[in-house]
């Protein structure tokens, strides 16, 4: 009986003739399942088994914040330069170089205008794959310059953060820009226009103590790393164990750091309510980590 001598193909052969393309499937970072990669681009990133925020570039935040179209980057021809001509184990030049290969941008921060739910908005975004989305001097200005179309077209500004700090390549340079953004927040607060700062993960060093947490309104994404120094730095420094989920949104938002935690698919919706009664035209629909005060109307 010739079937009993019939011979297949060995499993091998079967699936180097059908391979699957790379990227269909992904895992999970947190419950590390298997996730259908466009179901995870539908969804901005958001684990659709266990609700895991994974990292957007800023491209993809902008697209979660503004409406399809809307969006205008700006300032998107400067680009950073090397003052200090730094070098580390890496040049800072081949640095700069290969983050614009690896995210098609000039520098860390996207900024433009746009429409959030039809409300006009200045957004600044940072993105942690150029650099750690750390703060230099071009991006500084960049934050500074959307900061200031804010008060000149009396349009809310809103500042997304994932940033390991202050550029260490650009020493002083890169630290003034944490007082030249600041001073241009106070002045957005005395023109009485909103500034929301949201925080993804992560939030550090000299972002951490400028502007990102100058927000009228700090909203943060679940689980978001925030602080200024690391967790392991300071449990070093104090010597002691640090606390159960120490410098996370929510032990900041149990401890009034944050006023918000909000999940990326309610972020447009939230903001736009927020932007709303700032602007005086609704009763406070969200509660806030502090109640408003009922005698003052203004943000």
């Amino acid at each position: 009986m010739s079937w009993f001598s019939k011979v297949k193909k060995p499993l091998e052969a079967i699936t180097s003739t059908n391979k699957i393309p790379e990227g269909i499937w992904k895992k999970c970072d947190d419950c590390k399942e298997i996730v259908y990669g466009q179901e995870l681009e539908r969804n901005f990133q958001r684990c659709p088994k266990c609700g895991h925020h994974h990292r957007l570039s800023a491209l993809e935040r902008i697209r979660l914040l503004t409406d399809p179209g809307t969006f205008r980057e700006l300032d998107a021809q400067l680009a950073p330069n090397d003052p200090l001509k730094f070098r580390d184990s890496k040049k800072y030049r081949d640095r700069i170089v290969d983050s614009r290969k690896k995210t098609g941008l000039a520098e860390s921060a996207v900024c433009g205008s746009g429409l959030l739910e039809n409300r006009p908005v200045e957004i600044a975004v940072l993105d942690f794959d150029f650099i750690g989305g750390t703060l230099g001097s071009v991006a500084g200005e960049k934050i500074t310059r959307a900061i200031e179309r804010g008060i000149k077209g009396g349009h809310p500004v809103i500042i997304v953060s994932s940033s390991g700090g202050a550029r260490m390549q650009e020493g002083i340079f890169s630290l003034m820009q944490m007082a030249k953004t600041s001073s241009a927040l106070g002045e957005l607060a005395e023109a009485k226009i909103p500034f929301i700062s949201v925080l993804a993960h992560p939030v550090t060093g000299g972002v951490t103590a400028s502007f990102a947490m100058l927000g009228d309104v700090i909203i943060a994404e679940p689980k978001a790393l925030i602080g200024f120094a690391g967790p392991r730095v300071i449990e070093e420094t104090i010597r002691e164990q640090l606390p159960e989920g120490f410098q996370r949104s929510e032990f900041l938002m149990e401890h009034g750091f944050v006023d918000m935690v909000v999940d990326r698919l309610e972020l447009k919706s939230t903001i736009a309510r927020l932007l709303d009664y700032m602007c005086g035209e609704i009763a406070c629909p969200l509660p806030l980590h502090e109640e408003p005060d009922e005698n003052n109307s203004e943000p």
